[in-house]
């Protein structure tokens, strides 16, 4: 199957390989079936990334781990949520957890979407957004009246300036009011290296980290209603899986340049 992907989309592909390579694991930190099925009809050259992203393979299976936990526990709380997947790719959260009794939108550009049709089926309760998450006219498609809703947003706002991503969650927390959201950072470090990155410089496209957190409390000042609820860094799981590089990004003074974390919070 061909695609059309370039740019920051092409990195969807980059996540979908991590999750079958960790599935094809003896012992898989997670299990994505669905993931080794599509690498097998994608017409991309996945073998690329096997040399040297054993790292990346790591980071994405945690994350998707993190998540996973953090999603269940929330949609035990609130069953009536409505979860909003935020530059979804090819995510196969929604299936491979079973979630189908949630409202759950998943918002991507229009060549991902298409490419996520020859896989996933929409219903009344899970549909597709073909929009820019920016293109805040996408509020108006998703039905979530005083319901309360969880955003995710997973290896996507690295990807954009700062202002574009404050004022982001600006529109979120002034029109959700119930809101929580799950997202991925990455350390100020990384900001203009995607070329050293282990798997991005292999994409047939460039794709450049442009938004790097150090303190997730700074967000906090974005606006009144956003509040911390929690963070999890990246190398405090599965340790002996990162080797020397997680002994080293654990240390506390190096800690918080280096951490690779899902950020929690509430509006």
């Amino acid at each position: 199957m061909e695609h059309s992907l370039s740019g920051i989309p092409e990195t969807l592909l980059v996540a979908l390989w991590a999750r079958a390579a960790e599935t094809r694991m003896p012992n898989p930190l997670i299990r994505d079936e669905k993931a080794v099925e599509m690498v097998g009809q994608i017409d991309y050259d996945f073998s690329r990334f096997e040399k040297g992203g054993k790292l990346t393979q790591t980071g994405v299976a945690i994350r998707t781990q993190i998540l996973d936990t953090a999603l269940l526990k929330y949609l035990s709380i609130h069953p009536d949520a409505v979860v909003i997947n935020l530059g979804a790719g090819l995510d196969t959260r929604h299936t491979r957890l079973d979630c189908r009794n949630h409202d759950w939108y998943e918002i991507d550009l229009p060549e991902s979407i298409t490419l996520r049709r020859h896989f996933f089926k929409e219903s009344e309760s899970y549909r597709f957004i073909e929009k820019s998450i920016f293109d805040l006219s996408w509020i108006q498609d998703v039905n979530v009246g005083d319901r309360p809703v969880l955003f995710l947003a997973e290896g996507l706002l690295m990807y954009f300036e700062e202002s574009l991503v404050q004022n982001f969650f600006k529109e979120l927390a002034t029109t959700f009011r119930r809101g929580r959201v799950l997202f991925e950072t990455l350390p100020p470090i990384m900001v203009g290296k995607s070329k050293h990155h282990c798997s991005l410089k292999k994409m047939d496209s460039r794709a450049e980290f442009k938004w790097g957190l150090k303190n997730p409390l700074a967000l906090e000042a974005w606006h009144p209603a956003i509040r911390l609820l929690d963070a999890w860094d990246y190398s405090d799981y599965c340790k002996r899986r990162w080797g020397i590089f997680g002994v080293i990004a654990r240390l506390p003074f190096v800690r918080p340049n280096l951490a690779c974390r899902i950020v929690y919070l509430s509006f």
